[in-house]
């Protein structure tokens, strides 16, 4: 059977590791180890060359192994199962998610450049854009909801810094409200506009964290970088922080240079749990999703909800169906809702919770809730949150794989504690 015919799923059970050379172990065993020992001086020269940039590498010359700032078989491995999944041509894995979407920016990034960025954003990545990168000359401007890629590029141009576009960061779909950006339509009429006017390409980079490696694949809808908390799906038990970039050869190239001056990859400890975690990440995901789909279905019709934010409850006269249908191959986990009041209302439904665990974070085995507008939005600026309807009365749902009888029981108990006004005053 060729390996190459294989599904993803399959090989995240081998690919990348030769037990022979670990002595007959079924699984990797972790390397925890600093440094390498070299053949010969002549072979320490030749990977250091490489290792740092000095010359590109001979056809089928491989990099060998230096020093575990640089490289190590546990994070090679993991980077080599992450690349199946979107079918990248290399990977880099970092200490965490907000590590790997900084150390994007940085490389790519230089003083006078203008950053586009899509709104809503995870609340890390918005203080790092507009109180971090400010400081050091980037210019950057955010996108909303429904703006046309007409308006978006006016936008562009009317900034005064069109001419010095670099990168247009997308997080699709968004988080807390899973508003989604068409990828493709970024890349064809934006990107690649500004792009051939200013001869010099403008990259894309999309934080797939929402869908994991599952759901969306954004290199083959014209992005260049994919970014992900691997803490997240990926890792998937609450028990690591991590992150990782994919793209092609060239770009990776200056991702994992700049890793390595950095100094922020991941430990061989940490990629070893990771590559426990892949092993089940598509049958995880699968069942978070059938979960998802039915508490959402719940949500919508329970008489104390407003609003619900989920991807699988999109009909066709929405206008990001078309979006949803060309790019996503699932709903995804996370659902957010207005619940019928504001943030009395919504502490009391959260303070309620049994078996839903009242903490930040996602993606993983146990479902989780949180106040977006005071904890993990609380940094953005209030203004900014209200205009992209987070609010004191959205909570948000992280859908793990337990029953989902007993998810949506626990969300019913926790709704009969809410105390309306209008119940007050009756």
């Amino acid at each position: 059977m060729n390996k190459d015919q294989m599904n993803p799923e399959s090989l995240m059970m081998t690919h990348g590791y030769k037990p022979e050379l670990s002595e007959g172990a079924v699984k990797c065993p972790v390397f925890q180890t600093s440094t390498f020992v070299f053949k010969t001086a002549e072979e320490g020269k030749a990977f250091f060359e490489i290792a740092y940039g000095l010359r590109d590498k001979e056809p089928k010359e491989e990099l060998g192994l230096i020093y575990s700032r640089i490289n190590n078989p546990n994070l090679e491995i993991l980077e080599n199962r992450l690349c199946l999944w979107d079918k990248a041509d290399d990977c880099a894995v970092f200490e965490s998610g907000m590590s790997a979407i900084s150390t994007v920016l940085l490389e790519f990034l230089k003083p006078g450049d203008l950053l586009v960025y899509s709104n809503p954003t995870y609340g890390g990545t918005d203080h790092f854009i507009n109180h971090f990168l400010p400081k050091i000359g980037v210019h950057t401007l955010g996108i909303l909801p429904g703006q046309t890629d007409e308006e978006i590029i006016s936008a562009i141009e009317n900034t005064n810094h069109a001419d010095s576009l670099a990168m247009i960061y997308l997080e699709t779909p968004a988080n807390p409200t899973n508003h989604l950006v068409d990828i493709q339509s970024t890349k064809k009429n934006i990107a690649n506009y500004f792009s051939t006017k200013n001869n010099k390409e403008v990259l894309i980079a999309v934080d797939n964290t929402y869908m994991g490696p599952i759901w969306q694949h954004p290199l083959q809808l014209g992005a260049d970088l994919i970014i992900y908390s691997a803490t997240k799906y990926i890792g998937g038990h609450s028990d690591v922080i991590a992150g990782a970039v994919l793209g092609n050869q060239e770009l990776m190239i200056r991702v994992k240079t700049l890793r390595t001056f950095l100094g922020n990859m991941i430990s061989p400890y940490t990629a070893w749990l990771l590559l426990r975690s892949l092993e089940t990440l598509k049958i995880r995901m699968d069942k978070q999703a059938e979960n998802a789909q039915k508490v959402a279905e719940y949500l919508q019709h329970h008489p104390k909800v407003e609003k619900v934010y989920f991807l699988g409850l999109l009909n066709e006269n929405d206008p990001e169906f078309n979006i949803y249908k060309k790019q996503c191959s699932g709903a995804g986990a996370m659902i957010s809702f207005d619940i019928k009041g504001g943030e009395k209302e919504a502490f009391q439904f959260l303070n309620q919770l049994k078996l839903i665990k009242l903490a930040v974070s996602l993606g993983s085995t146990e479902s989780l809730a949180q106040h977006p507008n005071r904890m993990t939005h609380a940094g953005v600026d209030p203004e900014h949150r209200l205009k992209l309807n987070i609010t004191d009365k959205m909570i948000r749902l992280s859908v793990g794989v337990e029953n989902h009888q007993d998810i949506i029981s626990d969300i019913k108990q926790a709704f009969e504690a809410v105390v309306t006004t209008k119940q007050m005053i009756h």
